[in-house]
């Protein structure tokens, strides 16, 4: 019943851009916050961005600060992940995760490929 589903995750050049998307259903989406992750083969599952249920306050991973950019359409039950100036390093599954309080969902995941 409750969905986390993302969408957007590809194969892009270094220096390029990508949007993900993750659409919920299942739950009331402006009561949770909501956040990207993602995890690298052989490396720790790590936050990349946050956003508050209303939107009003994010948070970034120093390693995406000014590349990335986190929102949500609390209308359309929608959060999304700007990629800008892609790197190598950002290779990886990427995860929408959403939180209020002790209670966690999961989506499943998306692939990001940064290669030339």
């Amino acid at each position: 019943q409750v969905q986390l589903v993302e969408s957007g995750g590809g194969l892009v050049q270094p220096g390029g851009s990508l949007r993900l998307s993750c659409a919920a259903s299942g739950f009331t989406f402006s009561s949770y916050a909501m956040s990207w992750y993602r995890q690298a083969p052989g490396k720790e599952r790590e936050l990349v961005a946050r956003i508050t249920s209303a939107g009003g306050s994010t948070n970034y991973a120093d390693s995406v600060k000014g590349r990335f950019t986190i929102s949500r359409d609390n209308a359309k039950n929608t959060v999304y992940l700007q990629m800008n100036s892609l790197r190598p390093e950002d290779t990886a599954v990427y995860y929408c995760n959403a939180k209020r309080g002790l209670i966690i969902f999961w989506g499943q995941g998306t692939q990001v490929t940064v290669s030339s």
